[in-house]
């Protein structure tokens, strides 16, 4: 299993992002996917997820409105979609999935809020 974010950066508030995950050695249309972000000094919170054909998804009240999660499982990616961007979304986001016990993350990317 291997799970690739892509799409970190700078951006000033109230700005947009999209982070973007390709997952790899799994039947991605199978399994439901999660976004979940890490601040320096905080816990990793979960940010979003939705299920395996997309048709339900749930968020952190801390982004609701703000950010969407959608997923193409015919290119077996998982996007985030971040609206409205606050100083307090800067954090590391990360791609997440599991099977069973096992759990599966990819390694981050950075998303930085700042003027």
């Amino acid at each position: 299993v291997q799970l690739v974010e892509s799409g970190g950066g700078l951006v000033r508030p109230g700005g947009s992002l999209r982070l973007s995950c390709a997952a790899s050695g799994f039947t991605f249309s199978s399994y439901a996917m999660s976004w979940y972000r890490q601040a320096p000094g905080s816990e990793r919170e979960l940010v979003a997820t939705i299920s395996s054909a997309g048709g339900s998804t749930n968020y952190a009240n801390s982004v609701k409105g703000r950010f969407t999660i959608s997923r193409d499982n015919t290119k077996n990616a998982v996007y985030l979609q971040m609206n409205s961007l606050k100083p307090e979304d800067t954090a590391v986001y990360c791609c997440y999935t599991w099977m069973g016990r096992m759990n599966y993350w990819g390694k981050g990317a950075l998303v930085t809020v700042s003027s």
